[in-house]
């Protein structure tokens, strides 16, 4: 029988933790044992419990001066004014064409945004190379590195006291990369914050919950800035089929588990945080934690960030740790210290693990204040460097308050199984998930800190406005193809009618035929009935929306619509849980399923109103002065301009809307006047082979992705070049074109189909300067690219072409170096000689190597390595993708430069063009 103190000696000795013990204890042992406690605590030294630890008075003034010192430092403290925007993120710079570590801590929040963009696993992790004059380093240094190294810091284990700060980083030390980050959102406007947001998710980073302000004494909880993200996952009910689910991060529910540490704790929270989230033997680096690497240093801002991140089954028993969704909350900095957060974590957690070597008089106290909270506690020890005796007196009196028993303690020493200890706390969780417990959204947890008095990002006045604009829109959405047919009615018959008589009317000017006077009568009878219909009510709702408010109601509008036409968006439908690794997109034919509504298809709305006025103005049946519609391109100029994605070819009807996208760009001539040099870039392959996702990673973009799931049509977005750099690049922005799901690899022998499948893509080649070519895994060219390729190669219009053959299926799988040139295919696929025949009938078949364009000596095909590293939905980008579309986008770049595409342009010969086209 184990007498009473058997709980102290194993406790002090770390033999075993309580859980173990707690069995063979009676429950009068354990009263008796918590007896001798109680009386034991009334004798300790003040000193045990930390009575001595008074906040000093001057903390905040202290706090102020450092987060000010830090942006100093950063070269940020000029944006807390006039924010950081997505513009400023998005601009090509002469340093987007390097790869070279920041020389000064002012090019870190660059360096860490470009990598970001770039969704590289290393941006939490970059080098800078100081530009030290040889003569000033000391001697003794001469042959040491160059190089200092800047970690992401979670030192949230650090034995330092909490009012001890040590000297601010010089521009020779290395910066806390969490103090970076913090800086940079302070330093952000929202939609920037939501960008860097959702590219850390991609990067599979830990997200910021809760940001830090100690400069204006308020911490701000980001739901905004979380809104972008959307997670997919296995979801298997307890009886019936899986299913693959979609949902927003902010609005799925799961239950919540807390790791914070109270004082000093000799084991990393974060590093245990990513072996309970890891598969097998193979620890996540969701979190940043100190034995990452050596070199970290102390976190100077950041202390009371709150991260969050989530585990996300795939179906694979061997994967999931868990078999439903758990999310993962992370404290920086001592309980002690961020009250307030710690009882955010509390109200919304359904279990808080509580790390420590050390329980004083000041945490106690804390900790009784929580009684009755639902919230499960678990102390994780290390006994070997707390006060013992003080730690078990406290838990006794604890665990009756906090509703605990032993099993809720656990001892963690150098000697513990690490595995098992992973597993055990794996167990806990999984055990808490299982129960009855409460299960809350990030927008739930959102209403838990607006009651504890923390500032919420969303509730900004413009923000609300914007929301309740959109809402009443996409509440009166039930059904997205009936609510196209009965308020997007332009969009119907009449247009794709109107597009089929426009085509041969087209034909027939080129051709030199007479102009046909019953064709053009028909049109303009489409085009009257057309105009015969009013704007519906949702239109006008959103025309107000884009036009009336300030610019960033503008975006928070659009941005609601986004998600909130998303919400009605057609379910996907169920897949087995191999096809989970459907989010790495794959090769197949053209989607046929109904498109998701969507912005674009307000936007085509006006389109078409524009349109069918304007062709009525031509033909004088309607006079200039009745126009109604002529403000609608400027609009969407203004749109494009703030780096919205706008149509350019119409994915339904498949058709160019010309008055439209002609309007569109002189009303962006007019906008750019001073700066009108422009180069074209486009994109064309099948669906799902990566095209969209690849420019994305390049330029920072935000084309749809996913087979099946974005809109049909092509889209255009414009980046902006710096113009410091625009001299030497040789325009002041280049306009990106995704053919998106245009092109479905249709054969010759598909007749019509594949006739207009190649004149897109006639169209688009000719529009560009510079096209990238997505190859599937076949490796053949798509017929209809061939056939425009073949129609080009008359007028000598051919743009630089850079092939792309990606590996969508293995991530891991060694493959050529992405910089690797190598020979077009020869000999030619089947679909390839189907499109050859098709251009030269009579002729002999021509190899794509033989063509003037594919000179193996000035064109590339690159090997790019697969997107994700590990098994989607917990698969991070991999850092070869990453690399080899930076080398992707620098050889584009140079090659502009360098004068290999076609002449580069003004908006005013693009206008013409898409008009000759």
């Amino acid at each position: 029988m184990a007498s009473p103190g058997v709980e102290v000696e194993l406790l002090v000795k770390g033999r075993a933790d309580l859980g173990e013990v707690a069995p063979e204890i009676k429950a009068s042992e354990r009263r008796a044992a918590v007896a001798i406690a109680d009386l034991e605590w009334r004798d300790m030294d003040p000193d045990d419990y930390g009575a001595n630890e008074a906040q000093d008075s001057d903390f905040p003034a202290v706090e102020r001066s450092r987060l000010r010192e830090m942006l100093s430092l950063l070269g940020l403290d000029t944006y807390q004014a006039h924010k950081l925007s997505l513009q400023d993120f998005l601009q090509i710079s002469s340093d987007s064409m390097k790869n070279r570590a920041p020389q000064a801590p002012r090019d870190l929040p660059w360096n860490f945004l470009r990598k970001l963009q770039a969704l590289s696993s290393e941006a939490r992790s970059t080098t800078m190379v100081l530009d030290t004059p040889p003569d000033a380093r000391p001697a003794e240094k001469e042959s040491q590195m160059e190089e200092e190294i800047i970690y992401w810091d979670a030192a949230d284990d650090l034995a330092t006291d909490i009012y001890s700060f040590s000297e601010l980083p010089t521009p020779d030390t290395p910066v806390n990369p969490l103090d970076l980050l913090c800086a940079l959102l302070l330093s952000s406007d929202s939609f920037l914050q939501q960008e860097i947001v959702h590219k850390m998710s991609l990067c599979q980073f830990a997200l910021p919950l809760v940001l830090p302000d100690s400069e204006n004494h308020y911490h701000t909880f980001l739901l905004w800035a979380l809104r972008g993200v959307v997670r997919t996952w296995w979801a298997q009910p307890p009886r019936g089929v899986g299913s693959l689910r979609e949902d927003s991060a902010v609005l799925s529910r799961a239950p919540a588990v807390a790791f914070v540490r109270m004082e000093v704790s000799s084991n990393s929270k974060s590093q245990l945080l990513n072996a309970v989230l890891g598969p097998g033997h193979r620890p996540r680096d969701c979190f940043w934690h100190r034995d990452l690497n050596v070199g970290t240093n102390a976190r100077e801002i950041a202390d009371g960030l709150v991260e969050v991140s989530w585990f996300l089954p795939s179906g694979r028993e061997d994967l999931d740790v868990f078999p439903e969704p758990v999310a993962f909350l992370n404290l920086r900095g001592d309980i002690g210290s961020h009250w307030l957060q710690f009882r955010l974590l509390t109200e919304v957690s359904s279990a808080v693990f509580i790390l420590t070597d050390n329980i004083s008089k000041k945490e106690y106290k804390l900790l009784y204040s929580m009684k009755g909270s639902a919230t499960k506690y678990y102390f994780i020890l290390s006994p070997y460097r707390g006060k013992r005796n003080a730690n078990l007196r406290f838990l006794n009196r604890l665990i009756p308050v906090l509703r605990m028993d032993h099993s809720h303690v656990l001892v963690k020493v150098s000697s513990t199984d690490g595995a098992g200890f992973v597993r055990r706390v794996r167990a806990i969780v999984a055990h808490v998930a299982r129960a009855p417990c409460r299960r809350l959204s990030v927008e739930e947890m959102a209403h838990a800190a607006r009651k504890l008095g923390l500032r919420v990002d969303e509730d900004c006045e413009e923000c609300q406005r914007a929301r309740g604009r959109a809402e009443r829109i996409t509440r009166r959405v039930k059904d997205a193809d009936a609510y196209r047919r009965e308020e997007l009615r332009l969009q119907g018959d009449a247009w794709r009618k109107a597009a089929q008589v426009e085509k041969e009317l087209c034909r027939a000017q080129w051709a030199g035929d007479p102009p046909d006077k019953e064709l053009r009568q028909r049109l303009l009878e489409l085009r009257a009935q057309q105009l015969g219909h009013e704007p519906a009510g949702g239109l006008q709702e959103f025309i107000s929306g884009i036009s009336g408010p300030a610019p960033g109601e503008k975006l928070y509008f659009l941005r609601w619509m986004e998600w909130g036409l998303a919400r009605v968006a057609p379910p996907r439908p169920r897949q087995p849980p191999e096809t989970i690794l459907a989010l790495r997109p794959k090769h197949c034919g053209a989607a046929e399923s109904s498109e998701p509504l969507g912005v674009e298809h307000f936007l085509r709305e006006m389109g078409q109103f524009y349109e069918a006025e304007s062709c009525l103005v031509e033909a004088g049946k309607l006079p200039a002065a009745q126009r109604r519609f002529a403000h609608f391109p400027g609009l969407a100029s203004e749109l494009l301009l703030k780096g919205l994605p706008v149509e350019l070819i119409d994915g339904s009807a498949r058709s160019t809307p010309l008055r439209w996208v002609s309007g569109l760009l002189r009303e962006l001539h007019a906008r750019l006047e001073r700066r009108p040099r422009l180069v074209v870039l486009s994109a064309l392959g099948l669906p799902g082979t990566g095209k969209s996702t690849l420019l994305n990673t390049m330029f920072g973009l935000r084309f749809a992705t996913g087979r099946g799931r974005g809109p049909r049509g092509a889209f255009m977005q414009l980046v902006s070049v710096a113009e410091s750099f625009s001299q030497d690049l040789g325009c002041d922005h280049i306009l990106v074109i995704d053919s998106g799901g245009l092109i479905g690899g249709a054969l010759a022998s598909a007749g019509e189909r594949f006739e207009q499948e190649a004149s897109l893509a006639t169209q688009l080649l000719g529009l560009s300067n510079v096209t990238v070519v997505s190859l599937a895994e076949t490796r053949d060219i798509p017929p209809a690219i061939v056939h425009a390729f073949l129609r080009l190669e008359k007028t000598g219009r051919v743009p630089n072409c850079q092939f792309v053959c990606q590996n969508l299926h293995d991530a891991c799988a060694p493959g050529p170096r992405p910089r690797e040139r190598r020979p077009l295919l020869d000999p030619p696929g089947e679909a390839d000689r189907a499109g050859a025949h098709t251009e030269r009938p009579g002729g002999g078949m021509r190899t794509l190597a033989g063509l003037a364009f594919c000179d193996p000596g000035k064109q590339h095909i690159w090997h790019i390595p697969g997107l994700w590293h590990g098994v989607p939905p917990m698969a991070a980008v991999s850092l070869a993708y990453s690399e080899a579309i930076f080398e992707l986008k620098r050889c584009l770049l140079e090659n502009i430069r360098n004068g290999l595409s076609n002449p580069n342009k003004n908006i005013q010969q693009l206008i013409e063009l898409v008009r000759r086209l």
